[in-house]
């Protein structure tokens, strides 16, 4: 069983009423492990630690931050297995999705590290002779991070190695179901050579109080978070009172449309991926299928019974694809969102059923498949965030991108086809910051994620995401008369 203090200034120390709590296996509900609570005053202390480390880290030169990062990369794949069993531990996904998680997450601190020596500035053409024109990019200053559960590793380096490359200071709050893997990830970055403030963590129960400390105090310079989109608004409201950059990558109700020219076995297979992946506890996972009426039995039959065959269970376990979901709270909503689609129509292809196991205390719902789902369905319209897949017809090109926009989020969308000219423009027409043409898993670590509408602001991944840590300082010389 892991036990972790706070990491604070290099150092491990208990939270300052030395209050902790308890981190279990949403597979068994097992206790695994315990981290300290932080009160209001540590979060200061976390900052004040980032704000003393950030002049003589933002001085430091592009190839020595470029090189303490990739040795954080070097360090989380020679720690994989320890870091993917933690991961499923604590968070309950199969250990070949955490491992691919780990794998991922080295690859963003890596491609972070190497974008730290291509933050370039710029010369402008002067209006006078005797001026010159300089722009300047620099690092924001204090950035504060705050990471959702669903995946424990790459949120993390996602945030926090783009604001090291570009000469941050961080302090990291992760979710509080999965912080373990957090307290891995600060302990291998310490040893990579990170100076000490340059990263602090703070593990907490009182999100909201973390936040609004965080938010108040006019040293940070940058917010970024991942998380739900009601909690994404306030923290936008709030970021306003001191008029911080902010980044929010929030809900997605990603559709996916099967289009009749689509190659329907390649089609399923990817619908199946993008869906069940973390028991479709991701932001980017297709939340509604949208087939053309003349494939739409034999898409939906196709789909069904490769659902059917999926192996549910603990991700310890050998050959487990779809693991539980992170606690009662998310198998309660599943089970809502199914039981009202079923109640206005909706018919049940393959599972429906919630199940729970060791005395209770995990919680499993089977992968499903709902056909027959219409706009009137919460599920249609609602994020999920569980393994359900409701299947919608359309006639028409025209009707299906109308229905695949019709939402206010603007994550992800996915269709298929094997024509090129309606592949490009479908793409062009879809309101949606991420879009997988033939390709339901399109996110990598060199590309720009983050959505439109009410998903988010700003980009994570590549230059993009360290973009977001800079600000561009213009410069005008007056020469010497």
């Amino acid at each position: 069983m892991k036990s972790y203090g706070l990491f604070i200034d290099g150092q491990w120390v208990p939270a300052s009423d030395k209050k902790e709590y308890k981190v279990f296996n949403p597979a068994t509900g097992e206790q695994v492990g315990q981290v300290g609570d932080a009160s209001e005053q540590d979060v200061k202390k976390g900052i004040d630690a980032a704000y003393q480390a950030f002049p003589a880290w933002s001085t430091t030169t592009a190839w020595e931050r470029a090189g303490i990062l990739k040795r954080v990369s070097e360090l989380i794949m020679d720690h994989q297995d320890e870091l993917s069993e933690i991961m499923t531990s604590e968070q309950g996904k199969p250990l070949a999705e955490a491992k691919g998680e780990v794998k991922n997450a080295a690859n963003s601190v890596e491609w972070s590290g190497e974008e730290a020596k291509r933050i370039y500035g710029e010369t402008i053409p002067a209006s006078s002779r005797k001026k010159r024109i300089w722009v300047q990019r620099q690092p924001v200053g204090v950035a504060a991070a705050i990471t959702p559960w669903n995946f424990p590793a790459s949120m993390i380096t996602r945030k926090v190695a783009p604001a090291l490359a570009a000469g941050c200071t961080v302090v990291l709050k992760p979710a509080q179901q999965t912080p373990l893997t957090a307290c891995r990830l600060m302990e291998l970055f310490h040893e990579a050579g990170v100076p000490n403030g340059v990263i602090n963590l703070v593990t907490g129960t009182d999100a909201a109080m973390i936040g609004d400390v965080l938010l108040a105090d006019e040293r940070v310079g940058k917010i970024s978070f991942t998380g739900s989109t009601h909690v994404g608004k306030l923290l936008m409201r709030k970021a306003a009172d001191t008029v911080k950059k902010i980044s929010l990558e929030l809900g997605g109700h990603a559709p996916f449309i099967i289009f009749p020219d689509a190659d329907l076995d390649r089609a399923s297979d990817q619908v199946l991926e993008s869906k069940f992946r973390n028991a479709g506890q991701t932001c980017i996972c297709t939340n509604r299928v949208y087939v053309h009426e003349s494939v739409a039995e034999s898409f939906t039959e196709k789909l069904a019974q490769k659902t059917k065959k999926l192996k549910m269970g603990n991700g310890m376990d050998e050959g487990v694809q779809v693991g539980p979901l992170i606690n009662s709270e998310a198998a309660d909503k599943v089970a809502e969102q199914v039981r009202d689609a079923v109640n206005k129509g909706a018919r049940i292809a393959a599972g429906g059923s919630r199940r729970s196991e060791a005395e209770g205390k995990a919680h499993y719902f089977e992968p499903t498949v709902l056909t027959d789902t219409t706009d009137e369905m919460v599920i249609q319209q609602e994020e999920t965030f569980g393994p359900v897949v409701p299947i919608q017809t359309f006639k028409t090109e025209e009707e299906a991108i109308q229905k695949a926009n019709r939402s206010r989020y603007g994550l992800a969308a996915y269709f298929y086809t094997r024509d090129l000219s309606r592949a490009i423009q479908v793409a062009e027409k879809l309101e949606y910051g991420i879009v997988g043409v033939n390709d339901g898993v399109p996110s990598t670590v060199q590309a720009p994620f983050g959505g439109l509408k009410e998903s988010g602001l700003g980009r994570e991944g590549g230059k993009y995401g360290v973009e977001e840590y800079l600000e561009t300082k213009f410069i005008s010389f007056a020469l010497d008369q």
